[in-house]
């Protein structure tokens, strides 16, 4: 819900028709909910990065992925993974977090790739560069497929995955995309980190200050969140740590895994809670200070602690506005009110 899809790339107007519309259909599957794409395939590594496929990748690690695509370019019909730089780092096992950067790219000629290096609308232009955090064996951006091939690796690798759609996805193909369709994906691992995805926040919680709303919570469970009667939503960002944690301090461009729950000011109805997802509830993981996330949890979130309980209330600028997500239940101009407990970061 807090996250931002694969950001569209502007494309050029002198393109084909026919390459524009690959383009729009990628964008489109790569918006589709990942929880519902779980198939797996079968992979291989042969440190060649697919050479004398008719596609290749320049750049080194950290650096903007150039993806080029010869007009004979084939993939192969089982996903293949490759390492295009390994890294110094600790080795990634499954079931970690991890903070990465990506770019994927159908395999056609003359199409421009998408992921985390586009520019983030409202970003600032000085800070960190907005990457992406998913757990192993879990679900996110990435197809769970795709992503699950980063265990094994080290952090500061750059990999390469390609296959056709119907490897990536199984049978569960993203709409818009053809089972023999190419996708190229590179992949750099920034970091990762063991968190506990059924972690919460430990300790005495405080009582709410006064207008902020009550808050009960029972282990394994979503936040039960009480709005005061006859109190009017406040105007500007309104926060409160419940329970102080003793770990190390968030900062602009880290990952956040954390537990929440969010509810409407307005009738005090839960909309989203980390508790609630299928097929795999518990914590999740977003980057915070890179508007990767809604303006309230950047501003309220930076400079918190892992082990924290923070109650947020957040007035419509600083959530979605009168742009709600699409497809979801949330109102436009509404004030959002959550509970997160951070129980990591990477």
């Amino acid at each position: 819900m807090l996250r931002f899809t694969a950001g569209r790339i502007p494309h050029s107007r002198t393109r084909s028709r026919s390459t524009h519309r690959a383009s729009r259909r990628l964008a489109t599957a790569l918006a589709v909910p990942v929880l519902l794409l779980t198939a797996a395939a079968c992979g291989s590594d042969d440190g060649g990065g697919g050479s004398g496929s008719g596609i290749s990748v320049e750049g080194a690690f950290g650096e903007t992925p150039k993806i080029s695509v010869s007009k004979d370019a084939e993939v192969p019909s089982e996903m293949k993974v490759s390492t295009l730089t390994e890294g110094k780092g600790a080795t990634v096992a499954k079931g970690e977090f991890v903070r990465f950067d990506y770019a994927v790219q159908a395999a056609k000629e003359g199409m421009t790739a998408q992921g985390s290096w586009a520019p983030t609308p409202g970003a600032p232009a000085k800070g960190p560069r907005r990457s992406m955090v998913q757990q192993v064996g879990g679900s996110g951006s990435v197809p769970p497929t795709v992503f699950n091939s980063l265990a094994g690796r080290k952090v500061g690798s750059r990999v390469w995955v390609e296959g056709t759609v119907k490897s990536l996805y199984g049978d569960q193909l993203p709409q818009g995309l053809n089972p023999d369709d190419g996708l190229v994906w590179v992949l750099d691992v920034v970091n990762a980190a063991k968190i506990d995805p059924k972690g919460e926040a430990k300790g005495e919680q405080a009582k709410p200050e006064a207008g902020m709303p009550e808050v009960k919570v029972e282990p394994g469970k979503a936040a039960e969140i009480t709005i005061p009667k006859g109190e009017k939503p406040p105007k500007e960002l309104k926060e409160q740590v419940l329970i102080k944690g003793d770990g190390p301090e968030l900062k602009a461009g880290d990952g956040l895994v954390g537990q929440y729950t969010g509810v409407f000011w307005d009738g005090g109805k839960k909309f989203d809670s980390s508790w609630d997802h299928k097929p795999a509830p518990g914590a999740t993981g977003f980057q915070i200070g890179t508007s990767s996330v809604i303006a309230g949890w950047d501003k309220g979130l930076v400079g918190k602690h892992v082990g924290d309980r923070v109650l947020m209330v957040i007035p419509p600028d600083l959530a979605y506005g009168d742009t709600p997500p699409p497809g979801s239940n949330i109102p436009k101009g509404a004030t959002l009110v959550f509970v997160v407990d951070i129980v990591g970061k990477v």
